[in-house]
């Protein structure tokens, strides 16, 4: 589980999971986003793999001219079958998203991740909600980060919900604005730094995925 520290090929296959058990919180959103900023910067490749019975990501993608990042269909019994293969394809990340529900298979899914992203926007109903989605994580001992997402600017419930949930663990310090470029971007099988580039929505992916790469490499060194 090593990173190569004087290029940027990994040596390693990551797999990010992104669930929340609270609908409504980006997580189809974020994956489009992460998947595309790490194809930019050159660190792909990368596949997505939609596990959402509603499909949103695969129809995202499906919509999608560029042709990374690649998907990968597989079904949900055959998921570590499937990421082994995908592994002796060098490939770099796999970014999964994942329907809102608490499931015996759900808590299966997250222990085949070496990074479990739960967002969440800054209210205290998700950071009520995020309890559930914590003691599973906790439980099974799996790597975890929240990400705020749709944050509003100068809101002071922002700084508050970030301060509730680092008591239960890490939470990145790139935020995700509610910004309309978001939304916009996906429904034409884009994403902000795609449609927008330079611009702020951009600007936040960029740093999330930073900082989700420092969570991975600070992980990678305890093992």
């Amino acid at each position: 589980m090593e990173i190569c520290e004087y290029c940027s090929i990994q040596l390693y296959m990551y797999v990010i999971i992104v669930n929340s058990q609270k609908g409504g919180s980006g997580k189809t959103t974020l994956s489009a986003h992460l998947a595309v900023e790490a194809e930019r910067i050159g660190d792909g490749p990368v596949h997505i793999i939609d596990t959402d019975p509603q499909g949103s990501l695969a129809r995202w993608h499906s919509i999608r001219e560029a042709e990374t990042p690649e998907r990968s269909e597989l079904p949900f019994d055959r998921l570590a079958e499937g990421l082994e293969v995908l592994k002796t394809r060098g490939v770099a990340y796999v970014i999964i998203d994942t329907a809102p529900v608490r499931s015996d298979e759900i808590t299966d899914l997250l222990k085949l991740a070496d990074l479990v992203l739960v967002p969440l926007k800054p209210s205290k109903q998700d950071a009520w909600s995020a309890a559930t989605t914590v003691s599973t994580l906790k439980k099974e001992a799996l790597n975890f980060m929240f990400v705020l997402n749709m944050v509003k600017p100068n809101a002071r419930i922002t700084a508050q919900t970030a301060a509730a949930l680092s008591s239960h663990g890490q939470v990145s310090e790139s935020f995700i604005g509610d910004r309309v470029a978001y939304i916009t971007s996906i429904g034409e099988g884009l994403t902000a730094q795609e449609e927008e580039p330079g611009k702020l929505a951009a600007r936040e992916i960029t740093m999330l995925w930073s900082d989700i790469k420092d969570r991975l490499k600070a992980i990678n060194s305890k093992s």
